[in-house]
């Protein structure tokens, strides 16, 4: 999912999607091209926490 936030700059939205529900898991403004580590680590680990 993207988004097109004010000030030229870029956000990312993490989610699953369980029983017909769309969750968030995460989201962040991205600083640089490479997407943080600890960003994705966040979201998986509360993905492991959706029951």
């Amino acid at each position: 999912m993207r988004s097109d936030p004010a000030g030229n700059r870029i956000a990312r939205v993490v989610f699953c999607i369980v029983a017909n529900e769309m969750i968030l898991l995460h989201a962040f403004i991205k600083k640089t091209q490479k997407t943080p580590t600890a960003g994705l680590e966040i979201a998986r680990k509360r993905k492991g926490a959706v029951k």
